[in-house]
């Protein structure tokens, strides 16, 4: 397989992930691997995990050092090709149609063509990337639509013609694996799992998106955290409850709450569950624990 020029400057995993790193995004040097073969392979890269792991700011973050728009499809239960690539403007072509009266109207033209993420990742004037988003919540059927797209960048419109992309875009996909993807569709693609990071990388995280935080706060947020994804949790904190709590935390702080009170006030920020709420109740202020800021 012939391997790209360098892409934006990007010759090694990692001068990938020093650019991540300028963009505020704190990758281990396995995802700066995955991610920089999938570019240089040009091959789409499929990032699994769970749900809050830092899947959709991992894409945002590579189209920031890519300097390339990202085109985000966000896929949902049912989502068809009209969904993804393009629809045609029926009002608009009824419209038209009346005010012609007898001439000629191609209603074929662009003008009545709404482009969908996938048509508009092929037709953007600039290399763009493209984000296929929850890619595990569509159906099998969407699945074999996107094998299709993937292998050659081109999609047919029969009242128009075959749309082909000049330059191929950069194509993430995620998926929380709510179910298992099909094994062709894992195989065009470069895949890494990404998992919670560990507590000092994590720490990290919230100290380089929430620099107003002190770094002891950091670490009494990330430990409690960690014990709160220990726990059944229907919807355990993810990366970005974290970085939220903490900066919840100190504002509540430097409004007068002392450092626990704040700590437990702020709770609402890192669990969004009712239930998961009740379960913890009784057991809050262990599990959180009353770490000194």
């Amino acid at each position: 397989m012939p391997v790209r020029p360098v892409i934006g400057g990007i010759g090694s995993p990692g001068a990938l992930s020093e650019a991540l790193a300028a963009a505020q995004y704190d990758a281990d040097p396995e995802l700066a691997t995955a991610a920089y073969l999938a570019l240089a392979l040009g091959k789409p890269l499929l990032l699994e995990g769970s749900p809050g792991v830092g899947k959709t700011e991992a894409a945002k973050a590579i189209g920031s050092v890519l300097a390339r728009r990202v085109i985000r499809l966000q896929c949902f239960e049912g989502i068809d090709a009209a969904a993804a690539l393009y629809e045609w403007n029926y009002p608009r072509q009824m419209l038209a149609i009346r005010q012609a009266g007898e001439d000629y109207l191609n209603i074929y033209a662009d003008e009545f063509l709404i482009a969908r993420p996938m048509l508009e990742a092929l037709r953007a004037p600039e290399a763009a990337m493209l984000l296929i988003d929850e890619v595990d919540r569509a159906d099998h059927e969407f699945e074999a639509f996107l094998l299709e797209f993937l292998s050659d960048f081109q999609i047919s419109i029969p009242e128009t013609g075959t749309v082909r992309a000049p330059v191929a875009p950069v194509v993430v996909l995620t998926s929380n694996r709510t179910r298992d993807l099909h094994e062709a569709l894992r195989r065009r693609c470069v895949y890494h799992w990404i998992d919670y990071p560990d507590p000092e990388r994590e720490a990290r995280i919230v100290m380089m998106r929430a620099s107003a935080v002190a770094r002891s706060t950091a670490d009494a947020i990330v430990a409690a955290v960690g014990r709160l994804r220990a726990e059944p949790l229907a919807k355990p904190p993810g990366v970005a409850e974290t970085v939220e709590w903490a900066e919840a935390a100190t504002l509540l702080q430097r409004q007068g709450a002392p450092w626990p009170e704040a700590f437990r006030r702020a709770i609402g920020v890192a669990l969004k569950d009712h239930d998961d709420m009740a379960f913890v109740a009784p057991r809050l202020d262990a599990l959180i624990g009353g770490e000194a800021a």
